[in-house]
């Protein structure tokens, strides 16, 4: 069955009310801080790392309009660190996004083999969503692990040499892990803390 069609619409607002905690506030505070005054553009990243977790996983426009105003930012320099990195998505995702990369090393390596098979087990395509919400799947540029090729990436966590056999044992553990209500490979509130 094939799951949700991914759509790029960078620009649509929901128009829902966005805030962080006093908490979390304070922490962007701290954050804003590490860099002299007046440049607290420095800080996008970290604060889109936080927004995004704080959004359920994706960056709504809503959420970047904020973190612009937050940040003293016009909303499109936000918008444009935010759709040039790989690590922030602009939609809704599954629970475990899998990154595949794409690069030559990984290609030659059986990186392109190891998409198909991925893409034929979940069934979607590069860039879709599995209909239970689980698996996100997206084909990326380096993933900066050449000489342990094929590598892909579940949320934060890197997994190299990677075969067919690998593939079927992640997907199996992720899934009980699903079943359990566990989730592994984040580690944002830890990295930005």
């Amino acid at each position: 069955m094939s799951g949700n069609k991914v759509n790029h619409h960078l620009f649509i607002r929901e128009n829902k009310p966005v805030s962080f905690s006093e908490q979390t506030l304070d922490k962007i505070r701290q954050l804003v801080k590490r860099y002299p005054e007046g440049q607290q553009k420095s800080a996008v990243l970290p604060v889109l790392h936080i927004a995004q977790q704080e959004n359920g996983g994706y960056l709504s426009v809503d959420m970047m309009d904020y973190v612009a105003s937050l940040l003293e930012l016009k909303p499109i320099e936000v918008y444009e660190v935010a759709s040039f990195y790989s690590m922030f998505f602009l939609e809704k995702t599954g629970r475990y996004v899998i990154e595949v990369c794409q690069t030559a090393p990984c290609a030659f390596c059986g990186g392109d083999d190891l998409m198909e098979y991925l893409e034929e087990k979940l069934g979607v395509k590069n860039g879709e969503t599995t209909s239970d919400g689980l698996f996100t799947l997206r084909g990326v540029e380096c993933l900066g692990g050449c000489g342990n090729a094929p590598v892909m990436q579940v949320n934060t966590a890197f997994n190299e040499f990677m075969t067919k056999e690998k593939v079927d044992r992640l997907i199996h553990e992720l899934k009980e892990e699903a079943g359990k209500g566990l989730i592994s490979g984040t580690k944002w509130e830890e990295e930005f803390s």
